[in-house]
């Protein structure tokens, strides 16, 4: 493993991503570690010319910028953002993000305006193939989607493809973004093999939620120094990080399936479980609201950066992602699922994964257009 990152940090790092968005990471940049781990299941080896966006740590220069007020330094094609030091790009279709703190959260977004244009949106979700059927469970962090995955992977014919990202496709389908998975302390009894040997200790589930309130707030300091954040997510007590083959050790995983129901799942104040059936144009603004909301501070503010200097435009961005997943959603059934938020996560993921199996019987298998 040490070997592998010493190759890349001398080779870089190439990404390929579904054959719709392609990433090179120079040599030396201080982010090609965290990449390399978050992007893992898109590693390739071979040679990208043309990258859609280029990664690296030296900004150009910016001739006679454009300012608004210490915010932003840019002009027609490159935008400089001074909280974050990160600069961004845009050449044509493609990007160059440039910077020494951790570029992850610059990536994101870049990576669905690209994905979204070939006809794949990026969104906030839990994938999983049922019996030969892509199942999308849409929800906000919390809600139980990491334990969810757990519960349906005990049943036969159910393949991970995601716990937290992927795509869907203007042509029906779900494809598969297998990330690292954060595993907290409130996971034992539904993750067990993870939580015995030698291991880091992590806090009681009881403390959870305020360390994960600090943590939000001290991340984009730490992220300005990619080797302190790497040691925090190393070390912290809040969660460890898992790939899903650590998770569902000897379980095969699913790239891709065809889009065949979608239930978006919450939690509310109610004692009751509800479901109700919904439009294909409520999920639509559902799944593009919820990406929006669920990126971090930094993904945000990048994207309002990229539209206040007309370098990407937020309504045309929208707009883009919106006609991808309307078109995706075509024929596909659509949910809202409300379990109670006072629920622990073993009881609500219970009651969910029951639904989502439900669901999945019920739907119409589809076929993705050619």
């Amino acid at each position: 493993m040490e070997t592998k990152k010493l190759d890349r940090r001398d080779q870089g790092l190439n990404l390929d991503i579904h054959g719709k968005a392609t990433i090179r990471v120079e040599p030396g940049t201080p982010s090609l570690d965290i990449l390399a781990t978050m992007f893992a299941p898109f590693i390739t080896d071979q040679e990208l010319p043309n990258p859609d966006i280029t990664v690296r740590s030296h900004h150009e220069p910016i001739p006679d910028a454009s300012h608004n007020e210490d915010e932003y330094r840019y002009d027609h094609k490159s935008v400089w953002l001074s909280g974050m030091d990160v600069q961004v790009s845009k050449d044509g279709s493609g990007y160059t993000v440039s910077g020494t703190r951790e570029l992850l959260t610059a990536i994101l977004p870049l990576v669905d305006d690209i994905t979204s244009a070939r006809g794949a949106a990026m969104i906030h979700a839990t994938m999983v193939e049922i019996n030969g059927q892509g199942v999308l469970m849409p929800a906000w962090g919390g809600v139980g989607k990491t334990s969810t995955m757990a519960k349906l992977l005990k049943h036969p014919g159910c393949l991970f493809m995601g716990d937290d990202w992927g795509f869907v496709t203007d042509t029906g389908t779900l494809l598969a973004y297998g990330k690292p998975m954060f595993i907290k302390p409130h996971h034992r009894t539904i993750y067990p093999h993870l939580f015995t040997g030698r291991r880091k200790p992590l806090i009681p589930s009881r403390f959870s939620r305020p360390i994960g309130r600090l943590t939000t707030l001290v991340h984009p300091v730490a992220t300005k120094f990619p080797k302190l954040a790497a040691f925090s997510r190393r070390w912290s007590p809040e969660h460890k990080m898992v790939t899903p083959e650590q998770a569902f050790p000897g379980m095969p995983i699913s790239t891709e399936a065809p889009f065949s129901v979608s239930v978006f799942a919450e939690r509310h104040d109610g004692s009751t479980v509800e479901l109700e059936s919904k439009s294909t144009e409520w999920m639509v603004d559902r799944l593009v609201g919820n990406f929006y909301c669920e990126m971090s501070a930094h993904s945000r503010d990048l994207v309002t950066a990229l539209s206040a200097t007309g370098l990407l435009p937020m309504h045309a961005a929208m707009a883009a992602k919106a006609a991808v997943v309307r078109k995706g959603l075509e024929g596909v059934p659509c949910f809202l699922l409300r379990v109670p938020a006072e629920w622990s996560a073993d009881q609500a993921s219970d009651r969910i994964c029951e639904e989502l199996l439900a669901a999945a019987a019920n739907a119409r298998p589809l076929v993705p257009a050619p």
